[in-house]
């Protein structure tokens, strides 16, 4: 069932996706060769409770971070350990959470570590792009089919892979809601979006291939190709104006 939200209820979903929102803008500020995942957790884990809220992963389904941080071929839900130490080209995607106040928000983004290869700053420069296509025809009366659409031509047309496995969701007083969001579809096809929906677009898109397997851990995704993998994601909620995103810092 999908939830459409009140303005009260956005204006919940603001502050909390500003605070994730603000947790990934100092991930950005911080992130560099020799740091840990687990080190960046911490940095998550402590920007959000600081502030009055607390990280919508930690303990979700078992999830034992309360970021989900995954490098190179991994696609989603990485376990930050102290381990795992970064180094000069990685890209590192960094999927953040937040909860006050009753209701959730949601926002990924793919760092790179000092300087990248060619092709993994292309994979970067196109997934966020086509992140931003999907919210620019966002809004009351479109089809999420058009959403995803946009997304799987704007990525496929430019080499890359959509990953067909995982897909965007709604956002709320759930970290997952009613409904999904595809990134690869149909124009004219799926829900019809209603203002106050709030909606979690996503896309995860892989350098080679769509093909992922998830590890013995039981979270973590990787590309099967092992190929690199970039995900970029924000909340947004639906007006008959245009997506309004939630999740700025």
């Amino acid at each position: 069932m999908i939830s459409v939200k009140s303005t009260a209820d956005l204006a919940k979903m603001r502050a909390s996706g500003k605070i994730a929102g603000g947790a990934l803008k100092l991930v950005g500020e911080k992130i560099k060769p020799g740091m840990t995942t687990m080190q960046v957790n911490k940095l998550v884990h402590d920007y959000i409770v600081q502030r009055g809220a607390r990280p919508s992963f930690l303990n979700y389904g078992g999830f034992p971070a309360s970021a989900c941080i995954s490098v190179n071929n991994e696609l989603i839900h990485g376990i930050p350990t102290s381990k795992r130490v970064l180094r000069e080209g990685d890209i590192v995607s960094v999927d953040v959470g937040a909860f006050k106040d009753g209701f959730h928000s949601d926002t990924c983004m793919t760092f790179p570590v000092g300087k990248i290869s060619e092709e993994a700053k292309k994979l970067l420069e196109v997934t966020q792009a086509s992140l931003y296509a999907g919210i620019e025809i966002a809004k009351a009366g479109v089809r999420l089919g058009d959403i995803s659409h946009t997304i799987q031509e704007y990525c496929e047309s430019r080499g890359f892979s959509v990953v067909r496995r995982y897909c965007g969701h709604g956002v709320g007083r759930q970290l997952h809601e009613d409904p999904e969001v595809p990134n690869y579809g149909v124009p004219g096809h799926g829900t019809r979006l209603v203002s106050g929906m709030t909606i979690a677009i996503e896309p995860m898109i892989n350098a080679k291939g769509e093909g992922v397997k998830v590890l013995e851990n039981g979270w973590t995704v990787v590309t099967t190709s092992g190929s690199l993998s970039a995900h970029f994601e924000h909340t947004v909620a639906i007006t008959s104006e245009g997506a309004v995103i939630l999740t700025l810092p």
